[in-house]
């Protein structure tokens, strides 16, 4: 299973790559197709609008089919996509080639977090999720630089071959070494109407939407911090924004190891380091050598948010839910970015810069109050306590 999991990872970094590796590539596409700079960003913003809006109901269509067999067709699609996407002939076209895969995007979380954690059991959940994340800490590190390489280096088409690439290589990887995994039917309907009835659920998936408006807030607008408030060249930019995802990878992997130890602590544990991280950026935000420093305990900070906001909900429901759950957490993801960047523009429009952090300090700190909200069953209720048990979860009590 160990193999799975790490075709998973890979499958994750070359979905990622294919979602935020047009990034470097747009003023290339905008020339290429004579469109203006903000119309090409929506190659980006319908790809996320997408996800955000169908993630439940596509994992649903999908639930009855073999799990090996909706990868495989994820990253099939993924493959296609990137193709149609080199030999676009209108931005027309292009668009409806990203969005396309988009689709499936939340699928594939769904199934690779949830297939992840229940074949790792609950004791080395945690880390096997973080595993398969870390192909997402890896790409933003190195998808963005490596598709715009590829267009430096040639052309703008070479981008997506090198995403068609990365995604075919997972695809055969998922047919020719990961077995078989027929779908568990066993009372999930039942079990399913549960947790969606359960305020529980709701308040958890909430509170993961504060903490990606929070992180997002500041995080979308680092660049314009670094180049207004530090003063950084772009190169120099460019170098600490590998810095910060660099430190993220480290940071997904320890986050893991801690998550098994402690779900509760941890998250408690990340939001206010986070916090403290960015009130340090706004006192020292304007000297260079201290930003690089707190920059790289940003960043190990950061990225391990995702995995936080997975592990805080979906460690306390039963394994029979728990593509339905993480089918919602992409939507209520790219909610939250989007409510973040908003909130964040909205302020340096307003108030200037430096002052963005002061937007996500609030959100941080309200996700933190909502992470006491406790109650003694899971979101599953009493007459499925039998179901998690037999599935050898840990006892569903999130009092303190």
């Amino acid at each position: 299973m160990n193999r799975s999991i790490y075709i998973m990872a890979l499958g994750a970094f070359g979905i990622i790559t294919t979602e935020f590796g047009v990034i470097g590539i747009l003023p290339a596409l905008a020339k290429e197709f004579s469109i203006s700079i903000d119309t090409a960003g929506w190659l980006l913003s319908a790809f996320a609008l997408t996800v955000a809006l169908t993630g439940p109901f596509t994992t649903a269509l999908t639930a009855r089919i073999n799990r090996k067999t909706i990868l495989a067709m994820v990253l099939a699609v993924f493959v296609v996509s990137n193709i149609l996407s080199a030999f676009a002939p209108s931005f027309t076209f292009m668009m409806i080639a990203r969005i396309l895969p988009a689709f499936l995007h939340p699928v594939f979380w769904a199934v690779a977090a949830s297939v992840a954690a229940r074949e790792a059991g609950p004791k080395d959940a945690p880390k096997a999720v973080a595993t398969v994340m870390a192909g997402l800490s890896i790409a933003t590190v190195l998808g963005v630089p490596l598709t715009t390489y590829m267009a430096d280096l040639f052309n703008w088409q070479a981008s997506f071959y090198l995403a068609a690439f990365i995604n075919l290589i997972a695809f055969a990887g998922m047919i020719l070494l990961v077995p078989s995994m027929p779908v568990s039917k066993e009372r999930s309907s039942n079990v399913s109407d549960s947790i969606l009835r359960s305020p529980f659920l709701w308040i958890k998936l909430s509170t993961t939407l504060v903490m990606l408006a929070g992180m997002f807030a500041t995080y979308s607008y680092l660049a314009e911090f670094l180049s207004k408030i530090t003063q950084m060249s772009g190169a120099e930019i460019s170098i600490m924004l590998l810095v910060f995802g660099g430190a993220g990878i480290a940071g997904n992997w320890a986050m893991g190891i801690w998550l098994s130890r402690n779900v509760m602590l941890t998250t408690r544990v990340f939001l206010l380091s986070l916090v403290l991280t960015h009130i340090l950026a706004f006192q020292f935000g304007g000297y260079f050598v201290p930003m690089v420093i707190i920059l790289s305990i940003w960043g190990f900070i950061h990225t391990g948010g995702f995995l936080a906001a997975n592990i805080h909900l979906t460690a306390y429901v039963p394994q029979q839910s728990l593509e339905l759950v993480n089918s919602l957490l992409p939507s209520f993801y790219n909610a939250g970015i989007t409510v973040g960047s908003l909130m964040g523009g909205y302020v340096i429009a307003h108030y200037g810069t430096k002052q963005v952090i002061w937007m996500a300090v609030p959100l941080l700190l309200l996700a933190y109050g909502m992470s006491f909200y406790t109650q003694k069953k899971t979101v599953a209720t009493a007459e499925f306590n039998e179901d998690a048990v037999s599935n050898k979860q840990p006892e569903p009590v999130l009092s303190e």
